[in-house]
């Protein structure tokens, strides 16, 4: 493959795609790829999400009715973002959460706290 100066990437640039050689078509990808990669890097410790009931249910690795009544439960709610119909639930979030509640309801048990809310008439 031959060397490109930017002059001739330019005038390429220029050139209707069906006019592209093979040879040229492959150097502006690679030169467009190499940009992309320098502005968006994958972030490993970006944010994960997921979608719906349905989500939830895989994340927790449970039934549909059992990740309904999570998400009614609002254990997770600092984790759950809802727009109308759509449920977006950051995972690590949500995980973090629901250990934590999990931690907080044994240790309260080991220390005889009694879980079940007292009814006042």
């Amino acid at each position: 493959m031959k060397h490109f100066k930017i002059m001739d990437i330019q005038e390429l640039l220029k050139k209707p795609l069906w006019q592209l050689t093979t040879e040229e078509f492959l150097m502006l990808n690679k030169e467009n790829s190499s940009e992309n990669d320098n502005k968006f890097s994958l972030d490993p410790s970006s944010k994960k999400y997921v979608y719906g009931i349905d989500g939830i249910a895989k994340l927790f690795g449970c039934s549909k009715p059992t990740a309904n009544r999570l998400k009614k439960s609002k254990k997770i709610d600092a984790a759950i973002t809802q727009i109308g119909r759509k449920i977006i639930v950051d995972a690590d979030l949500a995980l973090k959460l629901a250990k934590t509640e999990k931690q907080v309801e044994s240790n309260l048990i080991k220390k005889g706290v009694n879980l079940v809310k007292s009814i006042t008439p």
